[in-house]
């Protein structure tokens, strides 16, 4: 069985005269991290709409576990097993933090009984440090503590495949470091594959596998992070010349 979970087959997105992305081939492995780098206006968050179904691709094809998900709404891809963050939170700030993840567990890839969404809804809660906030209104939170809370929704549908936006954005450095510490446990402790959009260069070298970089929506260059830092075009339009 191949240990490929996630691909993107010449996957373009045109909107209007404007081409968002332009052709784009990728294979994620399972266990993986894969960083996706690019300024803004390069592609990341449409690639991540059209893997998470918010948005159709004009052309080509992607595939979650060997099969198709063009014409799939998203509920039926995060039902698939793809989570996926947003740039700005959005959790349901009149509820807790405990009812949060529990909706995000009733509603996912299993039809999980309320007994079972419910231990793993603590378990998580738990693992991101958030047990003694878990009747906490979910609006109360830093800024943080709300980005760590939108992961583990992301991880509470059962999904296999998270899509992380951007979660550092916005964070000191020590939180930064708190965040990557509790991704990694959650993609060690759940068998995660992680697709990471993220402009803090330095985090996302650290933990990337591979990274795809994106440059008005074309595909430049992919490869582990030295790779990456070397390649002549992305030097060139990103990290300057004399990175």
């Amino acid at each position: 069985m191949s240990s490929v979970v996630l691909e993107l087959r010449g996957v373009s997105r045109q909107f209007g005269g404007l081409r968002a992305l332009s052709s784009i081939d990728l294979n994620v492995s399972r266990g993986e991290t894969v960083g996706i780098m690019g300024a803004n206006g390069a592609g990341k968050t449409t690639l991540f709409s059209l893997i998470a179904g918010h948005v159709p691709p004009s052309s080509g094809d992607i595939l979650i576990d060997g099969k198709s998900i063009l014409g799939l709404r998203p509920y039926e891809i995060c039902r698939r097993g793809v989570g996926r963050t947003f740039q700005t939170v959005r959790p349901f700030g009149g509820l807790s933090v405990f009812e949060n993840v529990l909706i995000a567990g009733r509603f996912g890839t299993k039809r999980r009984a309320m007994a079972d969404a419910s231990v793993r809804a603590t378990a998580l809660i738990e693992a991101i440090g958030l047990a003694d906030r878990a009747q906490a209104k979910a609006e109360t939170l830093t800024l943080s503590a709300q980005k760590r809370l939108e992961v583990i929704r992301a991880v509470a549908t059962g999904a296999h495949i998270i899509l992380l936006d951007e979660v550092l954005a916005g964070l000191t450095p020590n939180e930064v470091r708190e965040m990557l510490g509790v991704i990694g446990k959650l993609q060690k402790d759940y068998d995660l594959t992680l697709l990471m959009i993220e402009h803090v260069m330095r985090a996302l070298m650290e933990v990337s596998n591979r990274i795809l970089v994106l440059h008005h929506g074309e595909a430049i260059a992919i490869g582990d992070p030295a790779q990456v830092r070397s390649d002549a075009r992305v030097l060139e339009c990103y990290l300057g010349k004399d990175e």
